[in-house]
């Protein structure tokens, strides 16, 4: 559904349009590592490089920094870095990321909740996964 852009940048908002800029926000935030990172910081707040590889299993060092890296740059989480000897980075969601995070999480709670049934009523899909 098109809507007006607010800032007059865009003649209109449309993720179904293939030119509208919103499609690579919708691909960012849609994203596997990004929709769990968002939503691990959402719950924990301030965190580690280390806790959230620890957190997720299954992501690598690479895919974990390159998912932060365009997180930061869509303003969705902040970076802080300490002088400190060893280094200390500290990653938050922005006030933007946190408006993210509420419709991330009904989207993790109903793939929680919806699962069984999926697989049960999709077979091959079970088979696939």
């Amino acid at each position: 559904m098109a809507t007006p852009c607010p800032t007059g940048r865009h003649d209109e908002h449309n993720v179904y349009s293939q030119s509208c800029p919103c499609r690579a926000l919708l691909d960012l935030i849609s994203n596997k590592w990004s929709a769990l990172i968002i939503g691990m910081l959402d719950e924990r707040g301030v965190v580690r490089f280390s806790e959230l590889q620890t957190g997720l299993p299954g992501v690598g060092a690479k895919m974990l920094t390159q998912t932060l890296r365009r997180l930061e740059a869509a303003s969705l989480v902040d970076r802080t870095v300490y002088a400190e000897v060893p280094p200390r980075v500290e990653y938050t969601l922005s006030e933007l990321g946190r408006s993210a995070a509420l419709p991330l999480g009904q989207i993790r709670a109903w793939a929680e909740e919806h699962i069984d049934q999926v697989e049960f009523l999709n077979q091959k899909w079970s088979e696939q996964s």
